[in-house]
């Protein structure tokens, strides 16, 4: 391994961080322009780019005749994206976590992963079975981006009916109070003159700020090929110098090096306020990576993509449990605090730890994996499982305390609660 294989590798990162920060700002701007909320906007503009990287390095190592660095790179994300980058973001501070996400994104997000490994059974995901995976998004996106914006359209009428009531009661009360009005058509030319110029004003407002989201797109995309083409030739280099497979790489370097935007993104985003893109980012992130990265991947690949025995033995039955450990996590007090995240971190160090004592056939990975599997994994679930029945007793008081009170008074009794979780 020498310097130059070094500087292509620390290179590739960087350029990937900066090419999927250009594709979030560019992104996220042309999304809040549609309307959207910073959840949906997470789940579909914000992670679509921060899955670039990802697709970048997968379709480069597909059609470099390096299909396991390919299928590492997706799986390998999928697990930092849940146990690394989330566990990290919330030790930021706690995130968010909206009722579709429970409902609805996270249940989705498990089905892709499963869909995965079922598909991987036979040792190989053909170009067929990337068609697939490929539907299953776009249908996906489609209904996400429908509903949000039919529930944007409600929103907006229930304001403007709560607008022009009150506007209907201030001008009643003028009008008793016998104060003296401009004529009418003096007052709708004065107002619809400077509409027409308040209109021109936001559209060329708008028109520069979507050429400048484009060129960011532009700008981000062009980074993002340049540094996967380095990436991919790093990590072969590094792979065949070590006398290490090309998966553990793709698992390992490459899958924490394509996960940085989305780890700078979800961190900013907690830090600022918005964490239910956060975590909207990561769910969403995980569904492109399997049903665009691993989809196109198969569809653009001569052989589809070939699957590992190991991949399937192992890895990807972690990348559902990583999957499944984020509903219960979430659905405790509809978030997830600093205690879940540095769990989660441990976890993903205890991954890594078992991927290097496996690949280097040590001594040491007997005993690991023994204490992985008899106290640390049992231990976990016990942890998660009491959370969640603390979760549910909780409920089931705040609801009973709410019928007897709703019961025993003439009016409705609210009290506050956790709206995210019931």
């Amino acid at each position: 391994m020498t310097i130059m294989t070094l500087l292509l590798l620390l290179g590739g990162f960087l350029l990937l961080v900066g090419g999927g920060e250009a594709l979030v700002r560019g992104a996220a701007s042309l999304g809040r322009t549609l309307g959207l909320s910073s959840l949906i906007i997470g789940l579909t503009v914000v992670s679509s780019a921060t899955s670039a990287p990802e697709l970048a390095v997968s379709t480069g190592a597909a059609l470099s005749g390096s299909p396991g660095l390919a299928l590492g790179n997706v799986v390998g994300s999928n697990i930092a994206n849940i146990l690394f980058v989330l566990g990290l973001t919330a030790i930021f501070g706690a995130l968010v976590v909206k009722v579709q996400l429970i409902k609805a994104d996270i249940p989705i997000m498990i089905g892709f992963s499963v869909i995965a490994l079922l598909m991987a059974l036979d040792g190989g995901i053909s170009t067929l079975e990337g068609a697939v995976l490929v539907g299953m998004l776009v249908l996906y996106l489609v209904v996400t981006v429908v509903l949000a914006r039919r529930q944007t359209r409600g929103e907006k009428s229930d304001a403007q009916e709560a607008t022009k009531a009150e506007t209907g009661a201030q001008a009643g009360a003028d009008r008793a109070d016998g104060a003296v009005r401009a004529d009418p058509l003096d007052v709708d030319r004065a107002v619809g003159g400077g509409s027409v110029k308040l209109t021109k004003s936001l559209r060329t407002t708008k028109l520069r700020s979507v050429m400048v989201d484009l060129v960011l797109l532009a700008v981000g995309i062009a980074l993002l090929v340049v540094g996967a083409q380095m990436l991919v030739s790093a990590a072969s280099t590094i792979a065949l110098s070590l006398g290490v497979s090309d998966l553990i790489i793709g698992l390992t370097i490459v899958a924490i090096g394509t996960s940085l935007p989305e780890l700078a993104t979800s961190v900013i985003a907690a830090l600022r306020g918005e964490r239910d893109m956060a975590v909207g980012n990561l769910v969403g992130s995980n569904i492109f990576n399997i049903g665009a990265v691993l989809g196109l991947t198969a569809i653009i690949s001569p052989d589809g993509v070939e699957v590992a025995a190991a991949a399937v033995n192992f890895d990807l039955p972690v990348m559902i449990a990583a999957a499944l450990v984020l509903l219960p996590l979430a659905f405790t007090a509809a978030s997830i605090g600093r205690l879940e995240g540095l769990v989660l971190v441990a976890l993903y160090s205890a991954y890594v730890v078992y991927l290097v004592l496996y690949a280097a056939g040590h001594d040491a990975l007997q005993p690991f994996s023994a204490a992985m599997l008899w106290f640390v994994l049992p231990i976990t679930a016990l942890w998660i499982t009491a959370l969640v029945g603390y979760e549910v007793g909780v409920l089931r008081t705040r609801r009973a305390a709410r019928a007897e009170s709703t019961g025993g008074s003439s009016g409705p009794a609210e009290e506050p609660g956790r709206t995210g979780a019931s």
